[in-house]
């Protein structure tokens, strides 16, 4: 695909228009070996190198492109895990479903009291919660960091359980007979606090998305979840159509089962 001119009567700027170009190109697939430099679309276009600067920061602040100091930009390829909104998920599960192997490093594991929490669990503040603290890995790569608070008049039954590599919720239903039937999410993206990062092992600049859950079993509160996942990683999709609004996703192998 050749390149196309810059339009330099445009209102619009011309590093804009040179991403646009770009977004095109790719969506073709031209650059489906190797991203091109930066002197090249200098060359090629006829503008500053600022100008194409401008252009590549955004694209990867779209995501489209990946570039890492002193490397030379390259497509991002798509994330491993994809998960549909609106159905009650697994992250282990859908790790799985992506055939990629998977353990998880339990960096606490106990009973405790947690005011705040027990507050959005709608609980005392002094009721004892089961907290689970995992790094979660994908193939050798770290994943997210997951923190679970349950009650633990319902969760002691899982204290004896090795979270290494299980479903937090086959757990719950084997062990305490609980089955999570629905629930509530936000999702926020966010940059990775220094230390974040450094346990997540994500290239600096890499957005991620900080998920709170609440979780209910036959109308009872029972779970209070807060997951940072690595944005590079992971995806959400939904599918959508004029006048009915989303039409949320069940990817195989991810819906209603979860952990």
């Amino acid at each position: 695909m050749a390149a196309q001119a810059l339009d330099r009567s445009s209102a619009q700027p011309l590093w804009q228009q040179l991403q646009h170009a770009l977004v095109a190109r790719l969506a073709a697939g031209e650059f489906a070996d190797h991203f091109v430099g930066e002197l090249a679309l200098v060359d090629e276009y006829g503008v500053s190198r600022h100008t194409v600067r401008q252009a590549l920061r955004q694209l990867r602040s779209d995501g489209v492109i990946v570039a890492e100091r002193g490397r030379q930009p390259r497509v991002a390829p798509p994330p491993e895990i994809q998960q549909p909104m609106g159905a009650l998920y697994s992250l282990f599960a859908s790790v799985e479903a992506a055939g990629l192997p998977q353990h998880s490093v339990v960096r606490r594991f106990d009973t405790r009291a947690d005011a705040v929490v027990a507050d959005r669990l709608g609980l005392d503040a002094s009721t004892p919660l089961v907290y689970l603290e995992r790094l979660r890995l994908a193939g050798d790569e770290p994943l997210a960091l997951d923190r679970v608070w349950l009650p633990a008049a319902l969760a002691a039954p899982l204290l004896g359980a090795d979270f290494t590599h299980t479903s937090l919720y086959a757990e719950l239903a084997t062990r305490a007979g609980i089955r999570l039937d629905r629930g509530h999410e936000d999702v926020h993206a966010v940059v990775p606090t220094p230390a974040e990062r450094a346990q997540l092992r994500c290239p600096p600049g890499t957005a991620a998305f900080s998920i709170n859950r609440r979780s209910l079993a036959q109308g009872r509160p029972v779970e209070w979840r807060h997951t940072l996942v690595r944005g590079d990683r992971f995806a959400l999709a939904a599918d959508f159509a004029a006048g009915t609004g989303y039409r949320l996703t069940q990817a195989e192998g991810t819906a209603v089962r979860s952990g």
